[in-house]
């Protein structure tokens, strides 16, 4: 039986987009799903586009997804005695011809066809031109397309697809400046690298059946294709900057775990009955092509927020709590060197009470930096006459705590608003205002031991001293 392999081949022109993260998806799922191979290769022939900070952030975007690959990094600009070896035997096999036309040329050919209403293609002018030509000239290299009959293939998600030949130009295959182009060097490496099977996204279509001439062109076998439906913003429109088509790190940057943003893309165009959220075992166990849509699929950012907010609270908390560290020190704290409570006992205690990382990040600062302001709102509603002679009986009875858990922190404070004849909030909120900044956080016997023993004395301490003037 014939070893499934797939592969994803992003051009770094650019970072890592919702649509190529689906298809990277989509390749690794099947892979994974036969007990197959994955590659991952930069196709950054365009050296004028291409960047090194580009293809960092694609790696960078593959590992924090889990997307591992078996074989690969493979850099195209580093094959390219490959692609001029395959170039020179097409040449010899007459597979192929040199071009001499000049770029005014093809531009009367091609304003002619547009005035005739003819699909614009290369007239085949050098196919035959025996004229002589000086070595200095330049040339492209174009490749013999045939003149007759049917190109077809079974498309994986789309069923049949043909396609007449006489509707195909001969394409370049090496321009001017002996550089191969994409249509070219995709069949080279896709053949060499052993590819079995190729996912893309369906802007490729028109692009498969000049790819499979040339594999035969070449002796060799085509892939099988699988050409998944665009991506489409909440309104119908196609997914741009605005609906959210950010790059992958940006999700990351927003407070998303990657088993969300995953488990979100794994339904963009892809089901298996009614079932929302699926483990990564789970989507290997049971992905297969045929379940993919043949039509466009629509982002939706609050399914998005709901999966997110689900794994927050479902995935391992150590899990959660590593990213939660990366947040935290783009906030500018590191939690290796600053006072602090355990990361997992913030994501016990916040899981519930936010929609991402970034958000949770933002409500543990309080708990790793010193309070210098409190909330002018939260102080002018919770502050009244009174109020510091609860914080400084709140402060002496917890100084009695033999134990720091929430549990007998709530019990020592429910006998200070017993003896105060007050209600639980009266007592509460100016705590909460002593602890972190603002009258809002989780229960506050949870509040005090995430600030930790010492930390909430001197906290109460400054309140009392803020709250006296």
């Amino acid at each position: 039986m014939e070893l499934v392999k797939t592969r994803f081949a992003p051009s770094p022109t650019g970072y890592l987009h919702v649509g190529g993260a689906r298809t990277a998806l989509f390749s690794w799922l099947y892979a994974k799903h036969c007990n197959g191979e994955f590659v991952l290769r930069i196709e950054d022939t365009d050296r004028e586009r291409s960047t090194q900070p580009a293809i960092d952030a694609i790696l960078e975007s593959m590992e924090w997804l889990n997307l591992g690959w078996d074989e690969g990094p493979y850099y195209q600009t580093k094959r390219f005695d490959r692609y001029k070896e395959v170039i020179d035997q097409l040449l010899a096999e007459g597979k192929a011809y040199k071009c001499y036309c000049s770029k005014e040329r093809l531009e009367e050919i091609r304003a002619q066809q547009m005035k005739d209403g003819v699909k614009p293609r290369y007239d085949g002018h050098c196919r035959e031109d025996h004229s002589e030509h000086s070595p200095d000239e330049p040339y492209v290299v174009r490749f013999r397309n045939p003149d007759t009959g049917i190109v077809a293939f079974d498309d994986m998600v789309k069923g049949r697809i043909e396609f007449k030949n006489e509707e195909l130009d001969d394409f370049i295959i090496q321009r001017s400046d002996g550089t191969p182009t994409y249509n070219f060097c995709v069949v080279v490496d896709d053949f060499d690298m052993g590819i079995t099977h190729v996912i893309r996204g369906d802007d490729h279509v028109n692009n498969t059946p000049r790819q499979i001439n040339l594999y035969r062109a070449m002796g060799a076998k085509e892939p099988v294709f699988g050409h998944l439906a665009m991506i489409l913003g909440d309104d119908g429109a196609k997914l741009s900057k605005r609906h959210g088509a950010v790059s992958v790190m940006q999700y990351r940057e927003d407070g998303y775990l990657p088993e969300a943003l995953l488990n979100y893309l794994v339904r963009l165009g892809w089901s298996h009955g009614d079932q929302e959220i699926f483990t990564i075992d789970e989507m290997i166990k049971l992905f297969t092509p045929e379940q993919i849509n043949k039509s466009a699929s629509s982002f939706n950012t609050k399914k998005l927020n709901w999966l997110n907010a689900h794994y927050m609270k479902t995935q391992p908390r150590a899990e959660v709590a590593s990213e939660l560290k990366w947040h935290l020190n783009r906030l500018g704290i590191d939690t290796d060197k600053v006072q602090g409570p355990d990361l997992e006992l913030v994501v016990k205690n916040y899981c519930e009470r936010t929609q991402t990382l970034k958000e949770m990040a933002e409500k543990a600062r309080c708990y790793f930096e010193d309070i210098t302001e409190y909330d002018a709102a939260g102080v002018k509603k919770w502050i009244k006459e009174g109020s510091v002679e609860i914080l400084k009986d709140s402060l002496e009875a917890l100084k009695a705590l033999d134990s720091w858990e929430p549990e007998a922190i709530d019990k020592a404070l429910e006998a200070i608003a017993q003896k105060h004849e007050v209600g639980m909030g009266k007592v509460g909120q100016p705590l909460r205002l002593a602890m972190t900044g603002t009258p809002t956080s989780p229960g506050i016997g949870d509040t005090m031991e995430l600030v930790g023993r010492e930390r909430t004395f001197k906290r109460i301490e400054d309140a009392i001293a803020a709250f006296s003037k």
